[in-house]
């Protein structure tokens, strides 16, 4: 639909970094109108894990007698924001923005995505980089492409949460072009180093021990708990009563605004225009037709018939009145004196494309999303943060929720855990011998989870 598209004027993000001397690279790849948890449906195709090449996942394959098959045995990064996560994780960039398609080189790896139901903190987990999802408001949506106008966020993926605050403190704060924004002014992030947890309460939310959860995520998820109350925090289990409702909420709602936001691609003002004369109406339809793939239809249709008349009572504005439960649920915990919660962030490592596309796009997102995106329909804050590898030799991360606009302390949570586990960087020969240095400073002084 927007093949050859080249914007009149910057996102309100990435003039932010441009004044702060980033410069633009490229393009990376993603889940078309960033619709998937897989980023396998994009424009140029799929997007593949770096980490389907890594030493440490091929050794795990040759020890359980699989063939060495780079071809058919590559892991999906997550979605939608795959290619940022990708460009990060395999050191391919030193900064990315997926929700603008544009690659940013800064001293450091830094990245952006778009996050809607969880699109930077899932390929996040699968990838081994951090991601930060901020609290709704924090940070300009101004030219981002909306997909869910009231739940998009443009996200921050990075190699750990100090850089995450470092590029929060620059993309933080009001936009007088997008309303949304908060008024009040925002100061630089910087995180102290966290030295002492006693006073700290982190909750586990008992509704997201699901069935689904592979048991080695739900063993770093207990261990992970385990070290908190170790170190002296309180631990206790939550309720979020209206857990299981939120990924069929967030589905009708996903859809309707979807539905809103993608009737601007007409053909008639900007981006693909068939070349069909015979009416305008046959003109619409069929350039809709063309420029959409069957997800981003599929979406469409389902929003239409949620927000047609005899249904928008049933489903729309009741799935509004479940969002503010779902969003009662987590004021309810935080008021309880929870300062932190820590779940999952996805139900499982990386799992291979042949594996992946046996299930429908639809499917898959509501599997993957199970975890993410209660934080925002609530508008929450939220970081991903890497744990360790699986037997196989691939990522795991943990998510961390924090209160509205309570960033700030939600990352320092996050760094102190971070520096407590030690997630091993990805080893990539052919960038092992001309990246040495960059691995050393990756090296933290830690204690492993596995």
């Amino acid at each position: 639909m927007l093949k050859g598209y080249v914007p009149p004027y910057n996102a309100t993000v990435v003039q932010k970094l441009l004044d702060q001397g980033a410069l633009l690279m490229g393009k990376t790849n993603l889940d078309e109108f960033a619709m998937g948890s897989g980023s396998t449906d994009g424009i140029f195709g799929p997007v593949k894990n770096p980490w389907s090449y890594s030493k440490q996942y091929r050794e795990k394959r040759k020890q359980n007698s699989h063939s060495e098959n780079e071809d058919s045995n590559w892991l999906i990064t997550g979605g939608s924001s795959g290619g940022s996560a990708a460009a990060v994780s395999a050191f391919t960039c030193f900064a990315n923005c997926e929700s603008s398609n544009l690659i940013l080189w800064l001293k450091r790896t830094w990245a952006l995505g778009s996050d809607t139901g969880g699109s930077t903190r899932n390929p996040a987990a699968h990838c081994g980089v951090v991601g930060l999802k901020p609290s709704y408001g924090l940070v300009s949506r101004h030219g981002l492409i909306p997909l869910v106008n009231s739940m998009d966020v443009p996200g921050i993926l990075t190699r750990c949460v100090d850089d995450a605050a470092t590029v929060l403190g620059v993309l933080a704060g009001h936009d007088p072009k997008d309303s949304t924004t908060i008024q009040d002014p925002v100061k630089p992030f910087t995180l102290p180093s966290l030295t002492d947890v006693s006073k700290l309460c982190i909750g586990i939310p008992k509704e997201y021990l699901t069935p689904e959860l592979s048991s080695e995520v739900q063993s770093l998820w207990s261990k992970a708990a385990n070290l908190f109350e170790s170190e002296g925090a309180k631990v206790t289990e939550v309720s979020l009563p209206h857990t299981s409702y939120s990924i069929v909420c967030y589905h009708v709602l996903c859809t309707s605004e979807v539905a809103s936001n993608m009737a601007r691609f007409d053909g008639l003002e900007y981006g693909h225009r068939c070349d069909s004369d015979v009416s305008t109406e046959a003109m619409y339809a069929a350039t809709r037709r063309e420029g959409f793939n069957d997800v981003v239809r599929g979406r469409i249709l389902s929003g239409n018939f949620f927000l047609l008349k005899e249904n928008y009572e049933n489903y729309f504005v009741k799935a509004q009145k479940v969002r503010r439960l779902i969003a009662n649920d987590f004021v309810n915990v935080f008021n309880s004196g929870v300062d932190v919660l820590l779940t999952p962030t996805t139900l499982s490592e990386a799992v291979p494309y042949t594996e992946f596309i046996k299930e429908d796009n639809r499917t898959r997102s509501a599997q993957d999303d199970i975890f993410t995106q209660a934080v925002n329909m609530a508008g929450l804050p939220a970081v991903s943060v890497p744990v360790a590898l699986s037997s196989q030799g691939l990522p795991i991360g943990l998510q961390f929720i924090g209160r509205a606009f309570c960033d700030q302390q939600l990352l320092i949570v996050a760094k102190w855990f971070e520096k407590q586990v030690q997630f091993p960087v990805i080893q990539l020969q052919e960038l092992m011998d001309d990246c040495s240095s960059v691995f050393e400073n990756e090296k933290l002084a830690s204690v492993s989870l596995k």
